[in-house]
């Protein structure tokens, strides 16, 4: 099942609750529902997506508004481990780019992420996968970045499904949430209203998720 911005918002596929409570969107009451979707190597996620999401959380928690993090893969599947996971939220020890990242701008040793993230925080579950996929996944992850693909050339299409074919073939796992919403990577931003319905993806930051949030405030 993919998920369309308008429709109901399914559940997280969760692996594990790594901090927090077992929770999901459904348990949230009528509140507005912030996920913060991001990967332990992605030092773009510690610099701006996990900051901007504790921001939030910080001011708009006793305003009617949840915020769940949810960490996945959807590369380097080595270091977007579970285990990677834990040592953060226990430690704050950090890996891989993100450790580089962090000593290159001197943050707590270098190693540690200089803040804690205080909500709730769950590992996607990811399916390991046999290095084909169907045309139907192969449709749903084009249509979703080439909103015109059925209008293009054939031979431009070709092109196209033999791309998305070796970028499957490369894929260890595939990561359940991470799929179903259709994200483009990380950090990424999944709104949903109190209505349970999914409001807004957004990809990278913009500087407008604060002001999405207090529109839905203000329905």
């Amino acid at each position: 099942m993919v998920v369309q911005v308008g429709q109901k918002a399914p559940n997280l596929k969760i692996s594990q609750w790594v901090q927090g409570l077992d929770t999901n969107l459904d348990k949230q009451g009528d509140n507005i529902i912030l996920i913060d979707v991001f990967q332990v190597n992605c030092p773009g996620c510690f610099m701006y997506g996990i900051p901007e999401s504790i921001e939030i959380y910080n001011k708009y928690k006793s305003d009617g508004v949840s915020v769940l993090g949810m960490a996945t893969a959807f590369e380097d599947f080595d270091k977007n481990t579970l285990e990677n996971l834990q040592l953060l939220l226990e430690t704050g020890e950090t890996i891989g780019e993100t450790k580089k990242m962090l000593s290159q701008y001197g943050k707590s040793q270098g190693d540690k992420i200089p803040f804690k993230i205080p909500y709730p925080v769950a590992m996607d579950s990811l399916i390991k996968q046999s290095g084909e996929a169907t045309k139907e996944k192969m449709d749903s992850l084009i249509k979703n970045q080439i909103p015109n693909f059925d209008e293009q050339p054939e031979d431009y299409k070709n092109q196209i499904y033999d791309r998305v074919k070796d970028y499957f073939r490369s894929k260890e796992f595939s990561a359940e949430t991470f799929e179903m919403y259709s994200l483009q990577g990380t950090p990424s931003s999944i709104l949903v209203d109190r209505k349970g319905i999914l409001r807004d993806i957004s990809f990278g930051q913009n500087g407008l998720l604060e002001s999405k949030i207090q529109t839905l405030l203000n329905e």
